[in-house]
């Protein structure tokens, strides 16, 4: 399972009007000026635009590029701050924007259509009233809440043998893309996207679909990457025949008819036309008897045989280095043929910080963007350990013992503790994420594999941390913002821009999931998802990690692992935290519970019943703004006693598998949809003054010389540089 930050503030404010605009600089020739290629070329200077403008813009008329900082501060982009991102022009590489002279004739043409989008793009035929045109509108609004943040790995000082490996590893990613796509049913809606709407192709691309997702786009009709015609209407899956979508409890009638069908690892298909049902909203016994379940290495045969292709390529080319992840690809390359993933998962559990400098898990896992909740999803994250984790893991490696008996004691009968072996988080550093891994906003940073067999079930899974998201200044400033615009003064205090507060209550959440009654913990014979349905399951095992995580600080304050200061910054940051999630609000628009927002929503409301949390009406928050009157105010004394009656409720519930009080739980503190809470309200109106990060990862493997500034203001080296703009 997965622990993503959605730290909704972490970014800074990307609508254009809305920006902090750098003074304006002397006139030059600029890309967009009437000049001979040649000269063109040799003068350029890209400062039409600002930064923030740029990488906005690019996303509009959907090309992979980013400006990532203005490092000679001369108010222009220039060759060697430009970076190419991965997925949305698969096979895009710099050297075709950047070559050894500076820009290229094609970098200059896209700087010309980023430069004429900021005035406004084409309208459809109709003007404004036309709905098409509403809707593209609406796209770049959408466009508009999501900050394309770049996450780049420069791996130019790596071995021959281990970019070969690499380059493998992201045309396997490639296909994952393919494949997850397939089975989230968006395959065919691609094709749909206008040729003439890039900020719709940068949207599909974004999402892996047509759907808007952001806050304040999510509900509105029109959104979307296909005209209104082609928009497709409830539940999109591949995993299941079109007609049980539209059935309300399909989900719940496929897992009586068989455990088969409800199997993490296949896709349920019809063996003739659907039968006709007896009521519109049922399955009925007829249809559900066509049903069978059928294997992904069957079903997606034509998708999978590749990838297993490129992963034993991948391996090869290793040699005899890295020995136990080339032990892992080959064992992931089998279950990629033949559907059996616990050898590739005994495989990967031996992989650690130790051992290999690389990590990679590329299999289907989680199961939370499926109507049912129950089928794990094709994904890649690859990318580099980071020593870092060693510390934790040397601190809690002695204490997991302990820690499984405390969640057991507070459990209670029937739950007993038992013996747990599971490896402490090691810390990765991402390259890239591609199928259910790489999302529209934000990013997982923690999770904790395998989710079902033998490995999963023998509590030796792997654990990781993902460390270098939301490190950038621009996230970190704005991050702090956005708490000064919620936190009351007091409370502000505590809140720190450092990420180890973070980073401890992620490895917490990831150990938790090893901890007390998990998914294949059995009550009255049942497992979590047969005793709560998958999306509340999924829930409650979210709820379990989290409230964990601020339960265990406490206890390690206790104990003299951390300090009493250092416990208090993690509690704070962890209720930014919910404000992120709540922020998203509570359900999709078919209805499907959002696990994060629902478990911060359960957070946020039962520790302030406890009063460990207030929300002082009258007080103006840390920011001091006429706009945030009304503040949250934390009382940390209060923290630690309200956290252990809500970890006992949580352990409690899953140790018994008792459906109705995680049912009535869920209610007093969840909104049901279309219902509204004033606080959340609040905290979303607040949250979503600032964009999303949006991430896109960038691999750089070739050493390519790209040209440097002479000197502020001047152009690339080797051209004629302008006069110099006099200083203001």
């Amino acid at each position: 399972m997965k622990r993503p930050v959605l730290v909704l503030a972490l970014l800074p404010f990307f609508a254009a009007g809305c920006e902090k605009k750098d003074a304006a600089p002397t006139p030059v020739p600029s890309a967009s000026a009437e000049l001979p290629p040649t000269a063109r070329l040799a003068t350029a200077k890209l400062d039409k635009v600002t930064r923030t403008e740029f990488n906005r813009l690019a996303a509009e008329v959907g090309i992979p590029l980013f400006w990532i900082e203005d490092k000679n501060k001369n108010n222009g982009l220039d060759p060697d701050e430009l970076a190419v991102y991965w997925g949305l022009e698969p096979g895009s590489v710099l050297a075709e924007y950047v070559g050894k002279d500076g820009f290229t004739q094609k970098m200059l043409d896209a700087y010309d259509r980023i430069v004429k989008q900021k005035t406004g793009g084409a309208a459809p035929d109709g003007g404004a009233a036309d709905e098409e045109h509403q809707r593209r509108e609406l796209v770049k609004k959408e466009l508009s809440q999501g900050r394309v943040t770049l996450v780049e790995t420069d791996l130019t000082n790596g071995t021959p043998a281990e970019k070969r490996f690499v380059s493998f590893i992201m045309k396997a990613s490639e296909m994952i893309e393919k494949v997850y796509a397939k089975q989230q049913g968006t395959t065919d809606l691609a094709k749909k996207v206008p040729s003439d709407d890039p900020a719709s192709k940068t949207l599909f691309f974004r999402g892996q679909g047509p759907k808007c997702e952001a806050p304040l786009t999510q509900d509105e009709k029109l959104c979307g990457a296909l005209p209104a015609a082609d928009m497709p209407k409830g539940k999109i899956s591949g995993l299941y025949p079109a007609d049980l979508l539209t059935k309300p409890k399909f989900c719940e009638e496929l897992a009586k008819k068989s455990k088969d069908l409800v199997d993490p690892f296949t896709v349920v298909t019809s063996t003739g036309d659907p039968a006709p049902s007896p009521k519109e909203t049922e399955v009925g016994a007829a249809r559900l008897a066509q049903l069978k379940a059928t294997p992904y290495s069957e079903a997606y045969k034509d998708d999978l045989e590749p990838i297993a292709t490129e992963l034993k390529a991948a391996a090869s080319a290793l040699g005899e280095t890295e020995p136990a992840l080339r032990e892992y690809l080959l064992a992931a390359a089998k279950a990629f043929t033949d559907n059996n993933w616990w050898p590739a998962d005994e495989a990967w559990a031996k992989m650690d910080a130790k051992n290999s400098k690389f990590y990679l898990r590329i299999a289907p896992d989680e199961v939370y963007d499926e109507p049912c909740s129950t089928k794990a999803l094709f994904h890649v994250s690859f990318g580099l350990i980071n020593q870092g984790s060693l510390k934790w893991q040397l601190r809690l490696d002695p204490l997991k013992t302990e820690m499984e008996k405390t969640l057991a004691e507070l459990a209670g009968p029937p739950y007993k503790a038992r013996e747990v072996s599971f490896k402490l988080p090691d810390f990765v550093d991402i390259a890239i994420n591609a199928g259910d891994s790489r999302k529209a906003f934000g990013a997982t940073i923690g999770q904790s594999l395998p989710n079902f067999g033998p490995v999963a079930n023998g509590g030796k899974g792997r654990t990781v941390a993902m460390t270098n998201f939301y490190l950038d200044a621009d996230s970190i400033a704005a991050a702090k913002s956005q708490a000064e615009s919620l936190f009351c003064k007091n409370t502000m205090s505590k809140y720190v821009t450092e990420p180890e507060p973070q980073l401890m209550s992620t490895v917490l959440h990831e150990a938790a999931h090893n901890l007390g009654p998990a998914h294949q913990y059995k009550a009255n014979g049942k497992i979590d998802r047969d005793a709560f349905g998958g999306p509340l399951a999924s829930t409650l095992e979210e709820l379990k990690a989290q409230t964990s995580a601020l339960f265990f600080t406490d206890w390690l304050v206790e104990k003299g692992t951390i300090t009493k200061d250092e416990g208090e910054k993690a509690h704070v940051r962890d209720v930014f935290w919910a404000f992120g999630h709540i922020s998203r609000g509570m359900w999709t628009d078919d209805k499907h519970p959002k696990n994060y927002s629902q478990l911060a929503a359960i957070q946020l409301g039962a520790l302030m019943k406890a009063g460990a949390i207030e929300f002082k009406a009258e007080e103006v928050a840390a920011s001091g703004g006429a706009d945030d009157k009304g503040c949250f105010d934390v009382d940390l004394a209060k923290m630690p006693g309200a956290v252990k009656t809500l970890m006992i409720e949580v352990a409690q519930i899953k140790g018994r598998g008792d459906k109705a009080r995680a049912e009535a739980l869920q209610k007093q503190h969840v909104p049901a949809p279309g219902q509204k809470n004033p606080l959340h309200e609040t905290i979303t109106q607040r949250m979503t003054r600032a964009p999303k990060a949006s991430f896109v990862y960038a691999i750089k493997l070739d050493a390519t010389e790209v040209p440097k500034p002479a000197a502020s203001g001047s152009a690339p080296a080797g051209s004629a540089a302008p006069p110099p703009a006099p200083s203001k």
